[in-house]
């Protein structure tokens, strides 16, 4: 499972990347965008930025994946959520905007999880790593 330290410097070269290109590189990963999500740690209250792709969109709505390539624990980025859904979402450089987390259950995270998955397979495999549920969050506007 990818350390804290390994996800850390993902996040960091892909800024690099962004940065070194002016934004012409680093905006798409796998086929999916990137946005720039902008969480309020749980136990600071300061604001946390992370880049995360987004596999599919629901109703406009940018869908993403709390995989942490599998790992076996949440990514903080998804604790941050669940305790203060309001978040701020930049596509592709863009300008924020004010976005509300809801995280999916149920029949309605299935379907979700099996389109995301046809889309891209290496999710699902994610998903044979770990024993949780891996949870799907779709960011709507407030």
């Amino acid at each position: 499972m990818p350390s804290t330290f390994s996800m850390k410097a993902m996040q960091a070269a892909n800024r690099v990347a962004i940065a070194l290109t002016g934004g012409r590189f680093g905006w798409d990963l796998r086929g999916m965008p990137v946005l720039e999500v902008t969480t309020t740690g749980r136990r600071s209250g300061e604001p946390r930025v992370i880049l995360l792709t987004s596999p599919l969109r629901v109703n406009g709505d940018y869908v993403v994946v709390a995989s942490r390539g599998g790992d076996d624990a949440h990514p903080a980025w998804f604790l941050n959520l669940e305790a203060n859904p309001d978040v701020l979402v930049s596509v592709r450089g863009g300008s924020p905007e004010p976005k509300r987390a809801r995280i999916l259950e149920d029949a309605e995270r299935l379907d979700v999880w099996e389109r995301v998955v046809e889309r891209h397979p290496h999710y699902g495999g994610y998903q044979l790593k770990t024993a949780r549920e891996i949870p799907l969050v779709v960011f709507e506007a407030r």
